[in-house]
């Protein structure tokens, strides 16, 4: 059987991969996109969002136990947790149809297998059918990451879960302990949490949700204690002693070790990139620390072979692999494609409250020599989220002092995933603190408290 050959051939169909081949389609290349497993990988089918699913049944079940706040009643409240798991599960099987219709609309080849690199351009592929070999003028890695292991903490599906276990629970957990404070373990902790779970919260850093501004990290800690989280911080798990029903979690601090018992632990310390199989090493692709090394343009340093996405490095963001994508399909059609600014792009965690940011923290900025100007607003001077019952939350805006440029903006509180946007365009627009005071934002709306807070910076708050 002859080579099938193809403009692009792009291994792995989650979001970074499966948008670069349809906008390479789009571009009137000819593309094939090679999966194992599902398209739309991890992130549509067991990551974005199916969380987002579960996390949304959670909030209703909040809303739902807080009815009596809004003039309400609602009697014997409960909830189904096989209901929610197969929502979600619906959900994503949704999404999952919704890239198949996607490929055939824009006739691309797609093909279930594992493939490997074989220099010259050529991609083998192991199907259930046999072995094929593709040939591709340009080849995009998209293989994404899976959930870190650490020795002793492994997850074993009964006891002991990773995000995928996470994601479709076999019972609902009684005293729960969560090993990682990032956006992964912190969105779990705050479904089980409002499910009802007794949740520890271990993380080996100085404060939760570590990369965020220490204001906000400060300020989602409160709300999480007060929801009934336990939080340590500056605390390692060195290991698990596991038996029938529980397990014994050894937890070391400055004060020494402790244990304490847990009948669900869920771990989620981090990523590692799936670069295994490849044939990287034997094409000369460097990999640093399980992420493939590229340039600006995604470009691994061999002729013709790019890699997007979480196993390109940080940040691990399916956004951030989408652009890629759409960058390098226009890169090999020929276009001008533009290198991707990280600090404009956002962060977003999905716990309760919602946390967002883009751009630099106040400390990285003081770190990187700028002289700052900064404003915050909180959430209880905003008349929409009073009338929202959701008065809990804080803006925090970051600029250059002897420019105006916004430098950095943090939120805590609800729907500031939707909001933080509006910054992320700023950033990319280069926008200066002028630009923002002028803009007239609609009343009422929470996105008042980004203006309020840009004011602040200046001494010119208004409802404050």
């Amino acid at each position: 059987m002859a080579d099938k050959s193809f403009d692009l051939v792009v291994i792995g169909a989650g979001p970074g991969g499966y948008v670069a081949a349809i906008r390479a389609a789009q571009l009137g290349l000819s593309v094939a996109c090679i999966e194992r497993e599902n398209l739309g990988g991890i992130c549509l089918n067991w990551g974005c969002i199916p969380t987002k699913a579960l996390l949304r049944s959670a909030e209703i079940f909040h809303h739902m136990e807080r009815a009596k706040d809004f003039g309400l009643s609602a009697e014997k409240i409960g909830f189904d947790l096989d209901a929610i798991v197969k929502r979600s599960r619906g959900v994503a099987k949704q999404m999952n149809a919704g890239i198949k219709g996607l490929f055939k609309k824009n006739k691309i080849t797609s093909i279930m297998g594992e493939a490997k690199l074989a220099g010259s351009g050529k991609v083998i592929v192991k199907t259930d059918a046999g072995t094929e070999t593709l040939v591709g003028k340009n080849i995009i890695v998209a293989t994404g990451a899976r959930a870190r292991e650490l020795p002793g903490l492994e997850a074993d599906g009964d006891l002991v879960w990773a995000y995928r276990q996470a994601l479709v629970p076999t019972r609902m957990p009684k005293k729960l302990l969560v090993i990682g404070s990032g956006a992964i373990g912190i969105e779990f902790a705050s479904f089980y949490n409002t499910l009802g779970a007794e949740t520890t919260v271990v993380e080996v850093m100085d404060r939760v949700l570590p990369v965020e501004d220490k204001d906000i990290s400060a300020f989602a800690k409160k709300q999480f204690v007060k929801q009934g989280m336990k939080i340590l911080e500056k605390t390692t798990v060195k290991k698990l002693d596991r038996s029938a029903g529980k397990v014994v979690a050894h937890l070391e601090d400055a004060k020494g070790t402790t244990t304490q018992e847990f009948d669900t632990v869920i771990s989620a310390v981090g990523i590692v990139g799936n670069v295994e199989g490849l044939g990287l090493e034997d094409l000369g692709i460097k990999v640093d620390r399980t992420h493939i090394v590229t340039d600006e343009y995604c470009r691994t340093g061999v002729e013709g072979v790019f890699a997007i996405g979480d196993v390109a490095g940080a940040p691990w963001l399916a956004h951030k692999a989408s652009h890629e994508g759409v960058m390098v399909a226009e890169l090999v059609a020929g276009l001008k494609a533009h290198a991707i600014k990280p600090n404009t792009i956002a962060g977003c965690t999905y716990c309760h409250p919602q946390v967002a940011s883009v751009g630099l923290t106040e400390e990285k900025a003081k770190e990187a020599g700028y002289k700052v100007k900064v404003g915050k607003f909180p959430f209880i001077g905003n008349g929409k989220a009073v009338a929202m019952g959701e008065a809990e939350g804080l803006v925090k805006t970051i600029f250059d002092e002897a420019t105006g440029e916004l430098l950095g903006a943090h939120m805590v509180g609800a729907e500031v995933t939707e909001m933080i946007q509006g910054y992320v365009i700023g950033r990319q627009l280069e926008t200066t603190e002028e630009d923002l005071m002028q803009t007239v934002f609609p009343h009422p709306t929470m996105s008042e408290m980004m203006h309020e807070s840009v004011l602040d910076a200046y001494g010119r708050a208004l409802h404050i």
